[in-house]
């Protein structure tokens, strides 16, 4: 039975894909946070799903978690990593908190790192194992960048970096690393993102960003309306992870075009001119 490790999936794309490689006959393995959720899973996926309850900011918890893993596997490998966890803090880089902005960072590329680097070992990394393959869940942010998006772009573009450094540092070892790009995805973290946005009216009053801040939701909800189903990020990893899809990296969105031309051929200027008259129009609605 082959076997995959997905980090965070107690919702969205976790779960979908989860739910998919179960549906296929693969053992999975599935981090979580909460004991609560661990619990909610096992009842829901079956006794071929394993919960891990770490946190990627705990090392240690990742260790143990590692442990469990080899345990369940015995002499067998991983087959596959999907590096999914992570989190979006956002805000004007005037304002930014930078321990909110170093959280954000620590949990979406260090906490990749420390994941990666543990379960290295199971995926073949330099013993007589089957070699595995690396999947990360990068973001359309991870190479274009929108206003008040910055510190969830900065830790996709190093996501980008690491995975791109990686892959390279690998390839004489036989473990491929691919990183995915999702645009908006139907998932919990669009109701977490309006909670936010409540909050952030108030977080930047009194500042020139007040007035764009007590429009967000609005931004926030046309972004929900485009999002994609998960469903399709779960499948395309599972192309992936049965060696049916060889690139080094897979665009996911709405209006992939634009994405494309926004990445490859429209200039800075364009772009910055496209955004502001974006967040113009946000405020004229008001």
């Amino acid at each position: 039975m082959k076997s995959i490790l997905i980090t965070g999936v107690s919702s969205g794309i976790g779960w979908s894909t989860a739910k998919l490689f179960l549906s296929r006959g693969y053992l999975v393995f599935g981090s979580v946070r909460k004991r609560a959720d661990a619990e909610r899973l096992a009842g829901e996926l079956g006794e071929n799903f394993h919960p891990l309850i770490f946190d990627v900011q705990d090392l240690k918890a990742i260790q143990d978690a590692f442990l469990k893993v080899k345990e369940v596997l015995g002499d067998k490998p991983l087959n596959c990593l999907v590096n999914n966890a992570g989190v979006s803090v956002n805000g004007p880089m005037a304002y930014i908190a930078l321990e909110e902005f170093s959280e954000q960072l620590d949990i979406n590329v260090l906490g990749m790192v420390r994941v990666t680097q543990t379960f290295l070992p199971l995926l073949g990394f330099d013993n007589n194992l089957p070699k595995g393959r690396i999947i990360n869940i990068s973001s359309g942010a991870g190479r274009v960048t929108r206003p008040f998006m910055a510190p969830y772009a900065a830790s996709k573009h190093a996501v980008e970096a690491v995975s791109d450094g990686l892959r390279r540092e690998l390839l004489d070892f036989g473990i491929g690393v691919t990183i995915i790009e999702p645009g908006p995805i139907q998932s919990e973290i669009w109701n977490k993102a309006k909670a936010e946005s409540a909050e952030q009216i108030n977080k930047y009053k009194g500042t020139p960003y007040e007035r764009i801040y007590a429009k967000m939701d609005k931004a926030v909800q046309g972004m929900e309306g485009a999002a994609l189903d998960a469903g399709i990020v779960a499948n395309l990893i599972y192309g992936i992870a049965e060696g049916n899809k060889a690139k080094t990296r897979y665009l996911v969105a709405p209006k992939k075009w634009l994405f494309w031309l926004a990445i490859h051929v429209l200039p800075d200027k364009f772009l910055d001119k496209m955004f502001q008259k974006q967040f113009r129009h946000l405020l004229q609605d008001s």
